[in-house]
């Protein structure tokens, strides 16, 4: 498949409904899809990828980290009154990411990889795959406030501050620890914190957000060249030349606006920078950000994955919030960007991952950890902009 070259330019006029056009989209399609076709009726668990057709691939392999999005997505679903189904969908998802993931070799955490009838594949601690284990609970606790629930979001975290820690701060990797060591599970963990106090109101997860957003400004964060540093040694030290992921800078730009929500602590400087930065990285004949650069603004990678078209829609959505002229047009061009190049697939409910620099597709399969940040940006969008 190759995407059409329509003009960024284009984009302000097809704005105007596009929030409740995307809402529309994922109630009507992607939530029956991915609870249907995408859940497995034999075995249980969500399906971790469909085919081009929209069927299901029942022999891939099971990720953590995909079920407990997958749980997130229909929890807030229904946090937020689009699906009557959603939480039901998210219990039993929940049930069964808890009786097969979680310590099922008698050691504590959540195991990286199942086998599709449950069994372990990979018995890895991933510290990314916990963060969104704890987004997964979180989002789940909000809606029955579950004693239950907050009992096992209080031993993940235990495991997170335990188990995880590194004497240099931030988590490690995982268990056993791998280098080199990612920005990427730390901006995690700072989101399912602040969620985790969206949800409980509980200051501790405040102080636990905090604790990251230190790590963001002490290590992750060279405020010099106001870049987001992707990779590093053990002790923090930047691994050069430096990678620069558009997508993730947008994302801590969003993410930033969160924990300024929860605590008043202002972001606004970090905030317009990453976002500055960010946007020296987009494709000339779609404005859609590509997914990696340098630290000197050069771009490394020109292909272009849909994630990061959802987290500069939310960056956007962020600097609306915090009153920014513009800001909310911005934000409906980028989602705009989102529905013509990457949402308007054959399947209903179902998405493009990657383009090549030339618009030809790159994924064969529709994964459904795509479902996460789609949603999440028009939950954003239509709480801030409609």
């Amino acid at each position: 498949m190759v995407e059409g070259h329509t003009a960024a330019a284009g984009d302000a006029g097809a704005s105007a409904d596009i929030v409740a056009k995307l809402k529309l989209r994922i109630i009507d399609h992607c939530l029956p899809l991915w609870s249907t076709e995408g859940w497995d009726g034999k075995t249980g668990g969500f399906i971790d990828r469909l085919d081009a057709d929209g069927r299901a691939d029942r022999l891939a392999p099971r990720r953590t980290f995909v079920q407990a999005r997958q749980i997130y997505c229909y929890a807030k679903a229904a946090q937020l009154g689009w699906y009557p189904d959603g939480r039901a969908i998210a219990l039993k998802g929940l049930e069964h990411l808890l009786a097969n993931a979680k310590a099922p070799d008698g050691r504590p955490g959540f195991v990286h990889v199942l086998t599709p009838d449950g069994a372990v594949l990979d018995a890895r601690r991933d510290s990314y795959d916990h963060a969104f284990v704890l987004l997964a609970l979180a989002t789940v606790y909000s809606l029955d406030r579950d004693a239950q629930i907050r009992t096992e979001i209080n031993a993940l975290c235990r495991f997170v501050e335990t188990d995880l820690r590194s004497p240099h701060g931030g988590l490690h990797e995982g268990l056993p620890p791998s280098m080199p060591r990612r920005q990427n599970p730390q901006m995690h963990l700072f989101e399912a914190m602040i969620a985790a106090f969206d949800a409980t109101h509980d200051l501790v997860f405040q102080d636990r957000a905090g604790n990251f957003f230190s790590l963001f400004l002490a290590n992750l964060y060279d405020k010099q060249r106001q870049v987001l540093t992707e990779y590093f040694e053990e002790d923090w030290s930047k691994i050069e030349p430096i990678s620069v992921e558009p997508g993730h800078q947008a994302e801590w730009a969003w993410l930033l606006r969160g924990f300024e929500r929860i605590t008043g602590c202002p972001t606004g400087r970090y905030r317009g920078e990453l976002l500055a930065t960010a946007l020296r990285y987009r494709d000339a004949a779609t404005g859609c950000l590509v997914d990696e650069g340098d630290a000197n603004g050069n771009i490394r990678r020109h292909t272009r994955r849909l994630w990061p078209q959802t987290e500069i829609a939310k960056a956007w959505i962020a600097q609306a919030e915090s009153g920014e002229a513009g800001a909310a047009d911005e934000a409906r061009a980028a989602l705009v960007r989102l529905e013509r190049h990457y949402l308007s697939h054959p399947v209903a409910g179902g998405w493009y991952d990657q383009f090549d620099r030339d618009g030809n597709s790159l994924v064969a399969t529709i994964p459904a950890s795509s479902f996460y940040h789609v949603l999440c940006a028009v939950a954003e969008a239509e709480q801030v902009l409609a």
